[in-house]
């Protein structure tokens, strides 16, 4: 934050540059207008409105230069405000958009949405190396739902606790594919401000600050 707050007033490299070229150009203007203006001919005078046209539109260019670096300014400190705030998540429970839960106890939990009525539902489970290992029913009711895996695999076997990802492939009478969002939620453990977009640690997940649609304290949930 004290980054992104203490850039505010500097300019980035290409405003700069463009400042300086407008410069440049004005003065190289001034310089021909000059010229032009000692040696034009008294009985055929140059046409004073071409000039002033060119004022106007070097006047233009600077205030849209303005103009940009007063929105860079808006950005930076939006950005500030967004690492601020992300930073109080921690050890409050996000809720985000992501189909990665963790498997902890023997239980990962989901929230899925349905946008219309399916004729079939199909829940995909894969591990940290893209792997399907479980396969279960999904709702087919237009809403949303929980679920909460046990964390057995087709064989039956209990898998390792870790990272895993739901996938919902879901029908509609037609026969089209319905886009099905997933939510996972999870304790925060931190948040990486190194990247251009805040990045929410969930344990072993990973989302934007973009990503995540809620916060709740860690004992109201």
């Amino acid at each position: 934050m004290v980054d992104a707050v203490s850039g505010l007033g500097a300019t980035s490299p290409s405003l700069a540059n463009s400042q300086t070229g407008l410069a440049d150009n004005f003065e190289m203007f001034l310089t021909l207008l000059t010229e032009q203006m000692k040696n034009q001919d008294p009985l055929n005078p140059l046409d004073s409105t071409q000039f002033v046209n060119q004022l106007v539109d070097f006047s233009s260019v600077e205030q849209q230069i303005a103009q940009n670096q007063n929105l860079e300014n808006l950005l930076l400190l939006q950005s500030a405000a967004a690492q601020s705030a992300s930073v109080s998540y921690i050890g409050r429970v996000a809720t985000a958009l992501t189909p990665q839960a963790m498997l902890a106890n023997g239980e990962a939990s989901w929230e899925y949405n349905v946008p219309e009525e399916a004729t079939t539902s199909s829940i995909i489970i894969r591990d940290e190396d893209d792997r399907i290992v479980a396969r279960r029913d999904g709702e087919t009711t237009a809403g949303t739902h929980d679920f909460t895996w046990d964390g057995l695999g087709d064989g039956g076997a209990a898998l390792d606790d870790g990272v895993y990802s739901m996938e919902i492939i879901a029908q509609n009478a037609d026969g089209d594919d319905l886009p099905v969002t997933i939510r996972a939620a999870a304790q925060v453990t931190g948040v990486d401000l190194s990247g251009s977009e805040v990045i929410v640690e969930m344990g072993g997940i990973r989302v934007p600050l973009s990503s995540v649609m809620s916060i709740k304290d860690a004992n109201t949930t």
